[in-house]
């Protein structure tokens, strides 16, 4: 199967492509020589998540070894490095028009001349913020330090095998006369956080630092929100004052607690040309702003400015294709598994099987007998690691690999009954009614550090929604460590101990209670 770009399986009448730019591979679907239908697939499950009825193929490489790129390479890579001897594989293999891995150093080899993007957008103006010249010099003077040391290795021959022969770096970016010549041709404008000397081509937009809240954030008896809301009243009345949030959820509690404190209704925007002209607000935007700035007649104050610094959670690490077929493909030979309508085999390794006039690889399993089973390598889902290095091999075809099954799913239904019947007693009980308070529950989450991701935003939904049912609450939280699982108990706490109980957290250690 496929598992990254540039991939492909022939199956039968059955094509995966995992094309450059698309975000997941497709099946294509022949009959005879008839494509009878196009999807795009999970590599994990196999799934078809997407029907399609066009499929664009893009290249893989920028180089494409046909007679004319081959020509060029071979004058521009002898005219650079000289006559190229028999032990230089790169010359060698794309003489012969294979691929060889690191081709598109020598891009510029291939191509008679390389765009760049100026020459894509010939009458576009350019826009350098006050970072971007440091970043591009510290980057031009470590490409060509790496440059000059490889070439020193090679005019000094100092490895013993092929040496890698360096692109001159003028080929791959834009030097410094090219780069300023480029600019010479486009209208340019500057940004500079710091102020410049006056002059006939600088302009002073008038932007400035906005307000810190970090004071009255440190402040004990002192309420937060109320000093925002008095801030933008006053800014208000002469500006266009904007608040930005990091996500939706953040914007919709800030909307809450700013309507809390006397404001009106904000209204929520998506980009600057949702904004009336003329002064008001405030109007809410999810844009994430590291820091509030002022201009003339505009205020945009940041969640950072309010809140202080957000701290994002990494976000947690999905199963993805790879790996899934990295562990499926890791199998050594003799190791059990289990199949699910086969039962326990021994896998002995990979072979090629003839079918229908085509190869397909296959996984071969040994089963009691000496009998042998071969499995698709598409249908790797089908089996399952054993677990142990020894066991008893189920006979092929035999009944006492589904004699345990059906004895499992007897066990399996008797379980399930006893739970049922729990979950029915449960239900008929009654627990007191934990409502959630708006005003002073948005206040209480706005000031956790940690922006909440999707599965910890479920999950204090999900609990509060059981502290509201006025029955027993039967939830377990689980989560991987530093994913906030604390945080929502601490909400739940926070709704209980405001409705009047006492809530205890009980810790398995005295080291985590403490």
């Amino acid at each position: 199967t496929v598992t990254e770009p540039g991939d492909f399986a022939i199956r039968g009448g059955i094509v995966d492509i995992f094309s450059p730019g698309h975000a997941g591979p497709v099946r294509l679907d022949l009959f005879g020589d008839v494509l009878d239908g196009a999807r795009r697939f999970d590599p994990a499950t196999q799934r078809t998540t997407e029907k399609l009825t066009r499929v664009e193929l893009a290249p893989v490489s920028e180089v494409q070894l046909d007679e004319d790129a081959i020509a060029r390479f071979r004058k521009a890579y002898r005219t650079e490095f000289g006559a190229a001897g028999s032990d230089d594989p790169l010359y060698e293999a794309v003489s012969a028009g294979r691929k060889h891995q690191g081709l598109e150093h020598w891009l510029p080899f291939f191509h008679d001349r390389l765009e760049t993007l100026f020459d894509y957008l010939p009458e576009a103006p350019v826009l350098l913020d006050d970072q971007f010249e440091p970043a591009r010099i510290a980057r031009w003077e470590s490409v060509s330090d790496q440059y000059q040391a490889r070439l020193e290795a090679l005019n000094a021959r100092k490895r013993m095998d092929s040496v890698y022969k360096p692109c001159p770096v003028a080929l791959l970016y834009l030097d410094e006369p090219a780069w300023e010549a480029q600019l010479a041709q486009r209208r340019l404008l500057r940004l500079a956080a710091l102020p410049q000397p006056t002059g006939l081509n600088v302009l002073d937009a008038g932007g400035r630092f906005g307000r810190s809240f970090a004071p009255e954030r440190q402040t004990e008896n002192t309420n937060l929100f109320e000093v925002l809301a008095d801030h933008i009243k006053v800014k208000s009345a002469t500006d266009t004052v904007l608040v930005a949030s990091y996500s939706e959820g953040a914007r919709e509690r800030l909307a809450g607690l700013l309507t809390d404190e006397g404001l009106p209704p904000a209204a929520e925007i998506a980009d600057w040309r949702d904004i009336p002209e003329g002064p008001g607000g405030p109007y809410l935007a999810v844009w994430p702003l590291e820091q509030g700035f002022e201009a003339p007649g505009l205020t945009v104050i940041s969640e950072t400015d309010v809140l202080g610094e957000r701290l994002i959670r990494p976000a947690r690490k999905r199963r993805r294709a790879e790996n899934f077929l990295t562990e499926a493909q890791g199998l050594s030979a003799g190791e059990l598994v289990v199949h699910v309508d086969h039962g326990v085999g021994r896998f002995t390794g990979l072979e090629t099987v003839e079918a229908l006039g085509a190869p397909h690889e296959c996984l071969a399993l040994e089963y009691a007998g000496g009998d042998r089973l071969f499995l698709p390598v598409e249908n790797i889902e089908l089996l399952s690691k054993f677990g142990h290095e020894e066991g008893l091999l189920d006979k092929l075809g035999g009944g006492a690999w589904q004699a345990r099954k059906a004895k499992l799913k007897q066990r399996i239904r008797e379980v399930a009954e006893k739970l049922i019947q729990l979950a029915a007693e449960r239900a008929l009980r009654k627990a007191p009614v934990l409502e959630v308070p708006h005003h002073a529950w948005a206040e209480f989450s706005a000031r956790f550090p940690y922006q909440e991701t999707d599965d910890q935003l479920a999950a204090i939904e999900d609990v509060s929604e059981d502290l509201a049912s006025g029955r027993p609450m039967d939830r377990l939280v689980c989560g991987d460590v530093g994913f906030g699982k604390t945080e929502v108990a601490m909400r739940a706490a926070f709704v209980a101990a405001l409705a009047g109980y006492q809530v205890a957290v009980i810790a398995p250690t005295t080291l985590l209670a403490r």
